[in-house]
């Protein structure tokens, strides 16, 4: 389980964001940041963000030549 999701499920379990920030070693700017995305997206991961291992490397650019 992410980092994130572990402490959005803290917060919404009734832990306060600060008891929270210091269990995780996180700042609470960083959780009030996650708790907005999470409030406006209903998402743990940012946008672009897996954490499967068999996704698979973006393209190759191409060039300019």
């Amino acid at each position: 389980m992410s980092k994130r999701r572990l402490v959005i499920t803290a917060v919404l379990a009734g832990r306060s964001q600060s008891e929270v920030a210091r269990a995780y070693g996180v700042s609470q700017g960083w959780i009030s940041g996650l708790l907005a995305r999470y409030a406006l997206e209903g998402v743990f991961e940012p946008a672009g963000c897996t954490t499967s291992a068999s996704a698979e490397p973006p393209p190759e650019p191409a060039s300019c030549s």
